[in-house]
């Protein structure tokens, strides 16, 4: 009988220089790509959607509840946007899209690279849930964690305003670091056989060969996120299809082989 063999690893692409033209270039093929397939790009969106209303309906503003649900996010994040990509790689290509292909690869990342990333992600999210919680209890006091939900107005206070900036600020950092490790490692890891740390690796080099546009662009993420959620997550069913495609096209345009591969 013939025995399958693990695909051999591919070449490490080179990092290119990335334009703020080509930023706002990958962004534009994104939203084009989501005209040409919204029915995926609305499926695949409807996961994040999903989990922010139960966030909201069932946690009640209960610490509890919305950390237990929280976990959602960081647990689908890397399946879900595998499916953009890959509606993206078909546009790109020529290719039919098909549903039960798509989906069909979607499937079968979890025997390649991808869950590491989703497993890091999780661990990354747990943590800092858990320093949120520590600066909250730091500058609220104990008591105002298990009393969150009836005692909202402590958060216009003085030290209530001060433990949102600091929250925000650390949430920033953590954010940023997050995005540099992930910018361009998602697609890659679909695109190619690559390991998932060097993926990472790469990644991290792309945002620093290119500082200021790759700023730009996790600005663009952050802000379109933000505004996404505000009308009850709704603004995701757009924001995250577009998004995640124009991921697919900056990280094109970020990496290429070199000329001898």
């Amino acid at each position: 009988m013939p025995t399958s063999h693990p695909p051999e690893p591919a070449a490490l692409p080179v990092v290119a220089n990335v334009s703020l033209r080509e930023v706002l270039t990958a962004l534009s093929d994104g939203w084009f790509d989501y005209l040409a397939a919204p029915g995926f790009g609305i499926f695949f969106s409807a996961i994040y959607v999903l989990t922010g209303i139960c966030l909201v309906w069932f946690g009640a503003g209960t610490v509890v509840w919305a950390f237990v649900l929280s976990l959602g996010f960081p647990l689908v994040a890397p399946f879900a946007a595998v499916g953009l990509y890959e509606v993206s790689r078909r546009i790109e290509g020529g290719q039919p899209l098909v549903w039960r292909q798509v989906l069909g690869v979607v499937f079968e990342e979890r025997r390649r690279q991808v869950p590491w990333v989703g497993a890091i992600i999780l661990i990354y999210f747990l943590f800092w849930t858990f320093l949120a919680h520590v600066v909250f209890a730091l500058f609220m006091g104990p008591a105002a964690l298990i009393n969150v939900s009836s005692s909202l107005e402590t958060f216009l206070t003085a030290r209530g305003i001060m433990m949102m900036i600091t929250e925000l600020l650390i949430g920033a950092v953590f954010a940023f670091f997050l995005f540099c490790i992930t910018a361009v490692s998602l697609p890659l890891l679909l695109d190619r056989e690559v390991d998932f740390v060097s993926a990472m690796v790469l990644s991290v080099k792309t945002v620093r060969k290119n500082p200021v546009s790759m700023t730009v662009w996790a600005a663009v993420i952050a802000l379109g996120l933000l505004l996404a959620m505000i009308p009850m997550f709704l603004g995701l069913f757009v924001v995250l299809p577009v998004l995640g495609h124009a991921t697919w096209h900056l990280y094109r345009r970020a990496l290429y082989l070199e000329p001898d591969q």
